[in-house]
């Protein structure tokens, strides 16, 4: 029990050990004592935001589930079709085989039963290559990539990786292109070699690497697309999400949606949410999708 409030809460006090015990702050300093005699790495911090933390020893703490939190990483790792020897799949089984047994057994059943081999399809990024994208970020190191856009077509890009983003079981490369001198978005899966450098960047202030990249891939299609919604800006970002394109502030009573598509007649029933009047100023394409969509509207009502 000290370990797992340890492990859940560093920083955590003495006397808050003690009170959430329920024994004084002296016998939770000995339950501490008594753990690092069995050589488990419990760092203690001086100061105003000290107290006990797990220390980065020779020796891993141990990982401490309860069975809501075991079965969800266990649903976490199936969400996506992996190999036998997929390095994910791998570390799951070692989490489990050190888990108690009665947890350890009701995880296990639940990937036994889901295992599945690898879905065709499926567009997993190359682990090596992923670790080695979040570490140059993360030091802010700027890199050289090899990005193969299709079979045969790939070039090196010199790029500062702001964020890896998971969206939607898709990664994504959250980028600064220095030969294009923008932003680009790239798919990990299509990465073939990292180079790191030793020039280093900074990533623009309040970055939200999630919503740059659901702008941008709302932006990057055929159709681009043009809508006034006689709404306040708040309004229209409660009907419209970020991945379906920009919303940009016209006045205090109408906002203006940018953005663009390959599928007009499936953006034209996405408008519906909209609670607002709104114009569709472009694309032609779009325009004629909305009238056919309120043909088949009209003609639903019309009943004898």
């Amino acid at each position: 029990m000290v370990l797992e409030l340890i492990q859940n809460s560093p920083g955590i006090t003495a006397d808050q050990l003690g009170d959430k015990l329920g024994v004084s702050e002296r016998a939770a300093r000995r339950y501490v004592a008594i753990l690092r005699e069995a050589d488990v790495p419990i760092e203690s911090v001086r100061g105003p935001y000290g107290g006990y933390r797990l220390g980065r020893g020779l020796r891993l703490a141990p990982l401490m589930f309860t069975p809501t939190e075991a079965l969800g990483l266990v649903m976490a790792v199936l969400e996506s079709p992996r190999g036998a020897d997929d390095p994910v799949e791998n570390a799951l089984g070692k989490i489990i085989r050190v888990l108690p047994e009665s947890i350890a057994r009701s995880t296990d059943a639940v990937r036994r039963v889901s295992a599945r081999g690898p879905d065709p399809g499926a567009r997993t990024p190359d682990p090596e290559i992923t670790a080695q994208l979040v570490s140059h970020s993360t030091a802010q190191h700027r890199v050289l990539l090899s990005y193969e856009r299709c079979p045969g077509e790939s070039w090196t890009m010199d790029v500062d990786p702001w964020a890896v983003v998971v969206r939607r079981g898709r990664w994504y490369l959250l980028c600064w292109s220095h030969a294009k001198s923008a932003k680009r978005v790239l798919r990990v899966d299509k990465i073939r070699q990292v180079d790191g450098q030793d020039a280093t960047f900074t990533p623009p202030d309040e970055l939200d690497p999630l919503a740059a990249v659901e702008e941008h891939l709302a932006l990057g299609w055929k159709y681009k697309i043009e809508v006034v919604i006689d709404a306040p800006l708040a309004d229209a970002a409660h009907w419209i999400p970020r991945s379906m394109g920009r919303l940009e502030e016209i006045d205090a009573d109408h906002t203006r949606l940018i953005a663009s598509t390959d599928e007009p007649d499936w953006y034209a029933t996405q408008l519906t949410a909209i609670k607002a009047p709104y114009r569709i100023l472009g694309a032609p394409e779009l325009r004629e999708a909305a009238r056919a969509l309120g043909r088949r509207l009209l003609e639903a009502t019309n009943s004898e």
